[in-house]
């Protein structure tokens, strides 16, 4: 005879619809016949251990009744029938066809019956039910013990793995939890596994209600996701909302609102005197880090305030805990250090923290941005593009509206560095349309910038000046702080630059100017538009444009700053002084192979007669050599000589040089000649110059 003690069976119970595969042809005719009279006893048992009790253990009350009353042993006999029948196999488990009979047959309010003695069971025996829980849930049974077990292996994965903690509370509802308890929880699972809809949709119906449950974290759910959306300034109203007497640890996530959409004065008011200490814990001690860092920014020395900032980050880091947030503090430091010009210290920053997974995947694409615009601002084009890629694939949905404007404006920012008109055009298309899906708040001024210079380029200004007019609005409020309104305002030079426009630059060049004794970044920018001023108006002194230039690459722009040599070069009457400030221009700009970057330094620039040289300078079947169809891709362009010069870094007399000699060699007869010929020439390439 066979011991029940020799067969344990763990409780794996499924339901019929859960069952991989179905039973074998007719199963249940077979079943039914070896199950009826005398061994109806091994039918109750085995729907008993389909349903999850284990060998050895407890049974159902019922089944331990009637093996009682047929005498000792009866269990092991009932095992050996049922073994021997092929219907439990001898590590005590139930044949996979013939448990998905049993649950389909048996009556649902018996298998429920059943279900909740199991419960009961593990509930004697002091045993969480684990997996078993998520089972009973999804087959449909409501028992509180099972919704509580379930919301709290939910609370566990909350701040860790938010979409597994969704799921849970998911099947905490299907057993019967209380939907209006768990919201403000589910919420914050939905929003930080990045589906924006389902966490304001639950917010949204939770709020509405009088003394909604949890109602802070739900608050913090519901800015957060205003944030992404891209509307700060909403979320700083949900704070309004919630009132100073219920903000509680949240207080300096508010601020981060607050200050974002440029409410100063109350930010200030959540850090009173009179303000309760912050709870020594990581995560209060980061959330107070973050909040102060914040309000320093807007002070004249915001060193303080990035150290802060950093901090936190490095904290939360640490913690390893996804919490709904404004902003992360890795994206504020990011944007500090990138507003400081220290691109190089804003990559770190956000390397560091998507690699720790601050702020959860639904974080990851706007680190993968910041990191993105670090890099362009270095002239790292293709690292930038490799970054952007990172952010697209980072989590399963799309961009959230807030990196969908990020994301466009580096597009520009890319396009426009290269030189790449057509692809300038494009991305400018997209970049409008994220427009109308943002609204503009303090963390969002650097691709403002951006914008601003390219609708000057592509004399598009109407249409962002209502959106320019609220950031400098906005700048007001908060009292122009150097750190965020002095990249602003050089956005501006440029902008007016090239529209142009002498007296649009005057108020911002002033600003400068007022702001040197406070920044460094302020006294290079003003140093820098002093320079492109009297370069326009070619009355420039080569040491001041290049000292400008150069110091434009020591605070990270390096393109920015070999752009100003570049233009200087074109305008020099001088060979010496051409040569000297071609020279910077290639110094600060790294040397490219991909046409039209503006990279390629001419011969000039080592003291030699105006002539391709090195392996990069071969003719093609065409008879053109690289540097030669980087100067006829210009010229499709429309370009004068002077800005075929001031695009790769080769004086107007050289970009002349090159076109004659492209005549001579195509045999062109007129201008029109030479551009119908150089199509030809350039074959497919110059679809994109029509």
């Amino acid at each position: 005879m066979v011991s029940y003690q020799s067969h344990v069976q763990k409780p794996a119970f499924r339901h019929p619809e859960q069952e991989p595969q179905g039973p074998a042809p007719h199963s249940a005719e077979l079943m039914a016949s070896q199950l009826e009279g005398e061994n109806g006893a091994v039918r109750e048992l085995l729907l008993a251990l389909s349903v999850g009790f284990a060998l050895p253990g407890p049974l159902p009350a019922e089944l331990q009744r009637r093996i009682d009353g047929d005498g000792a042993g009866s269990l092991d006999a009932l095992i050996q029938r049922a073994e021997s029948s092929g219907l439990l196999t001898p590590d005590g488990t139930v044949a996979g066809p013939v448990q998905h009979e049993l649950l389909t047959v048996a009556p649902t309010t018996k298998v429920h019956a059943l279900q909740r003695e199991l419960v009961t069971v593990y509930a004697a025996n002091g045993q969480p039910l684990g997996d078993l829980a998520r089972e009973l849930a999804r087959a449909g049974l409501a028992d509180t013990r099972v919704a509580a077990e379930l919301e709290r292996s939910g609370d566990k994965a909350l701040e860790h793995d938010p979409g597994l903690a969704y799921q849970l509370y998911d099947e905490a509802l299907l057993a019967g939890s209380d939907e209006k308890a768990t919201a403000a929880r589910r919420a914050q699972a939905a929003a930080a596994n990045g589906d924006l809809d389902a966490a304001a949709r639950i917010v949204d119906t939770l709020l509405v209600q009088k003394d909604p449950p949890d109602v802070r974290r739900a608050a913090d759910v519901a800015a957060a996701v205003w944030a992404q959306r891209g509307m700060l300034g909403r979320g700083a109203d949900v704070y309004r909302w919630l009132g100073p007497s219920r903000l509680g640890p949240s207080g300096p996530l508010a601020a981060v609102a607050l200050i974002g959409s440029g409410n100063r004065a109350d930010a200030e008011a959540l850090f009173r005197a009179d303000a309760p200490p912050a709870s020594p814990t990581l995560l209060a001690t980061t959330l107070a880090q973050t909040g102060k860092g914040i309000l320093q920014s807007l002070a004249g020395d915001s060193h303080q305030g990035l150290q802060m900032l950093i901090h936190a980050s490095d904290m939360l880091n640490a913690a390893g805990t996804v919490l709904p947030l404004p902003e992360t503090p890795a994206a504020l430091a990011a944007l500090m250090a990138l507003h400081n010009g220290e691109p190089n210290l804003a990559e770190t920053i956000c390397r560091s923290a998507a690699a720790s997974g601050q702020g959860g995947d639904a974080a990851k694409p706007r680190l993968f941005l910041l990191k993105a615009w670090s890099a362009m601002m270095q002239d790292r084009l293709d690292d930038a593009r490799l970054s952007i890629n990172e952010a697209s694939k980072a989590n399963h949905w799309p961009l959230v509206p807030r990196d969908e404007f990020l994301c466009s404006a580096l597009e520009v920012g890319i396009a426009r560095r290269n030189g790449d008109v057509p692809g300038l055009i494009k991305a400018w298309e997209r970049a409008r349309e994220a427009t109308l899906h943002t609204a503009v708040d303090l963390y969002s001024l650097l691709p403002w910038g951006e914008l601003m210079i390219a609708a000057a380029r592509l004399r598009e200004g109407r249409r962002v000046s209502p959106y320019l007019d609220e950031a400098w609005n906005l700048l007001e409020r908060l009292g122009d702080p150097p750190l965020w309104a002095v990249p602003f305002h050089w956005s501006a030079v440029q902008a007016a630059l090239l529209n142009e426009r002498p007296a649009d630059l005057a108020p911002h060049a002033a600003a400068l100017a007022r702001a040197a004794g406070q920044s460094h970044l302020a006294a290079v920018f003003a140093a820098a538009g002093r320079a492109w001023v009297t370069v326009l108006a070619e009355r420039f002194h080569p040491d001041d444009v290049e000292t400008a230039a150069r110091g434009l690459g020591g605070v990270g722009m390096r393109w920015e700053g070999a752009r100003l040599a570049g233009h200087a070069a074109a305008r020099s009457d001088d060979r010496k002084d051409m040569v000297r400030l071609l020279s910077c221009a290639r110094d600060l700009h790294p040397q490219a192979s991909s046409a039209g970057t503006g990279a390629s330094v001419p011969a000039e620039s080592r003291n030699a007669p105006p002539a391709d040289t090195g392996n990069a300078m071969h003719p093609d079947g065409a008879g053109l050599s690289e540097r030669e169809k980087e100067v006829a891709r210009l010229v499709l362009d429309g370009k004068t000589y002077r800005e075929i010069g001031e695009a790769i870094y080769i004086s107007p007399r050289t970009a002349e040089h090159h076109i004659a000699r492209m005549r001579r060699r195509l045999g062109a007869e007129n201008r029109s000649d030479l551009l119908a010929k150089l199509r030809v020439a350039l074959g497919p390439e110059s679809q994109a110059h029509d």
